[in-house]
């Protein structure tokens, strides 16, 4: 069976004819912020009238002047680099960051077609990697859901929205962001590719049932998590701050979990689904340590991807800001976001 008929079948599958109705999120937005909304939305139309090889041009051309003149991230980045990559020169980490800074323009310009005009074409540049391991996944587990876990890496926003435009039923793990006109963008542009959204607020109870009705449910797992939701577990050798969330979810809802990631291919347009296999979990009668060494699992999976091709890692976040009890800071902090810092770890 060819690719396109194996998506085509597994689509089809995928949901039933109540559950491809989809769900919308609510967002209440203030009328400022929906005229903020609408704005975004206009100008995004606007400029997905452009041709894609402008549009990428302006967006690798935005990255470099970012990268030029982002003194604060680019030294969280260089810092996580030295971290993972410490047996490479300076100037090959600060390459590294720089070919990061320009995935990210790429990905923004690539945005732009996604939340304007003719977003549908993006599919012809999306292809699948391995997709005959979601079949086995669901014979093996008849019924069930299936937790996908992935990162900020390659085009992040293309990931869902293209398996969703594919045909496949999607739910992701959305964290609410604080600007309420981009958020509902965000939303937005999900939605109307297919993609049901589950605010992270009240994430478990959603993604239980979710679960339970055989759905398919993203969670984005590299960004560093409150001490009072966190287990601490190696991330390229350096205790990161995890939350905990994922590893309880697997235990209560008997589900297998897979990782997912899309990767950006050589000619910097066109993009790959790589799917992985089942990864394995424990389940033993200490559930706490189950927790702490599947936690330990599914971070190995992201850092394994990320070592293979770690220009396309979101390097500027800072991972490593929540630390163990009695760790140095790994960061600069200043002032007041020093302090807010530690509010919030």
């Amino acid at each position: 069976m060819t690719q396109p008929e194996l998506v085509s079948q597994l689509a089809k599958e995928s949901l039933s004819p109540a559950k491809r109705q989809g769900r919308t999120s609510q967002i209440r937005l203030t009328p400022r912020q929906r005229l903020g909304f609408y704005l975004m939305v206009a100008a995004l139309h606007l400029l997905s009238l452009l041709s894609d090889s402008v549009l990428e041009r302006l967006g690798q051309l935005g990255a470099l002047l970012v990268h030029r003149f982002d003194r604060r991230h680019v030294k969280v980045g260089l810092k996580n680099l030295e971290i993972a990559f410490p047996e490479l020169t300076p100037q090959a980490r600060a390459r590294i960051l720089r070919d990061s800074y320009l995935n990210l323009g790429r990905s923004a310009a690539e945005y732009i077609r996604l939340a304007g005009f003719f977003h549908r074409r993006l599919l012809k540049r999306v292809s699948y990697e391995n997709l005959a391991l979601w079949e086995q996944v669901r014979q093996r587990y008849p019924g069930r859901g299936l937790l996908v876990l992935t990162a900020h890496f390659g085009n992040f926003e293309l990931l869902p929205a293209a398996h969703a435009m594919h045909g496949f039923q999607i739910s992701l793990v959305h964290h609410t962001q604080r600007f309420a006109a981009g958020d509902a963008l965000m939303t937005f542009v999900r939605e109307r590719a297919g993609v049901e959204i589950i605010r992270k607020h009240a994430a478990a109870r959603a993604v239980l049932r979710a679960l339970q009705q055989g759905e398919m449910v993203g969670i984005p797992f590299d960004q560093n998590a409150k001490r009072s939701e966190a287990v601490f577990v190696p991330f390229f050798g350096e205790l990161a701050a995890t939350s905990s969330g994922l590893a309880r979810l697997v235990r209560m809802a008997q589900v297998p979990i897979a990782p997912v990631f899309i990767l950006r291919n050589p000619d910097g347009r066109t993009h790959r689904i790589v799917i992985g296999e089942e990864l394995a979990v424990v389940r033993t009668a200490d559930a706490e340590a189950d927790i702490v060494e599947n936690t330990r699992r599914f971070v190995a999976a992201i850092e394994d991807i990320v070592r293979r091709y770690p220009e396309q890692f979101l390097w500027i976040h800072r991972r490593f800001r929540t630390r163990p009890a009695g760790a140095p800071r790994i960061y600069e902090e200043t002032g007041s976001r020093a302090r807010g810092a530690e509010r919030a770890a």
